[in-house]
């Protein structure tokens, strides 16, 4: 008989410990969103605060301009480094961050041959091309490019690349008699 009178309290317990777990995983994922989401929060956060780019092509002023997407994890991975550079250097430097997946960037996509993100491209004061990064790049790269590029000591255009994520198109592929094995 005393197993019947406890079953209800055990119940009862099993139900507020549930209950309580849910509650602190709740009140923990609000409390540390920013931790757990930071890169996709400042992928959304660069293309919402980014220089229009017609406006930092005339404005006199060198540009950094960034082709990502909220769903590259290499553009994920970079996000607090590029966030960090353009803190240090959004005064004296345009920074444009334009996202693949919209298409209303489509003609600077296509403008810069863009097939793999994030792809950064360096302009200097006139809108010229000095240097471009496809892919994953050490954060002192693009410091040490950004720095020239505001001093404007570099003469000639670079390309870098590295680890990338694709974009993904459709791409009509012709077989030529080799392909047939």
């Amino acid at each position: 008989m005393q197993s019947d009178s406890r079953e209800p309290q055990l119940n009862a317990n099993l139900n507020l410990i549930v209950v309580l777990l849910i509650v602190f995983a709740i009140v923990s994922l609000v409390l540390f969103r920013n931790l757990f989401f930071q890169s996709t929060y400042l992928l959304k956060s660069f293309g919402e605060l980014s220089v229009e780019p017609e406006i930092a092509f005339k404005n006199k002023k060198p540009t950094f301009l960034e082709f990502y997407a909220e769903w590259c994890e290499v553009c994920k991975e970079m996000a607090p480094k590029v966030s960090a550079l353009k803190d240090e250097y959004e005064k004296d430097i345009n920074f444009v961050f334009l996202n693949v997946d919209n298409q209303k960037w489509e003609n600077y996509i296509r403008k810069f041959e863009v097939n793999g993100i994030p792809q950064v491209n360096l302009f200097d004061r006139e809108g010229n091309l000095k240097s471009t990064f496809i892919g994953k790049q050490e954060e002192i790269t693009i410091r040490e490019s950004l720095a020239s590029l505001k001093g404007e000591t570099k003469s000639h255009e670079e390309i870098h690349s590295a680890e990338f994520s694709v974009i993904k198109q459709k791409k009509n592929y012709q077989g030529n008699p080799r392909s047939h094995g």
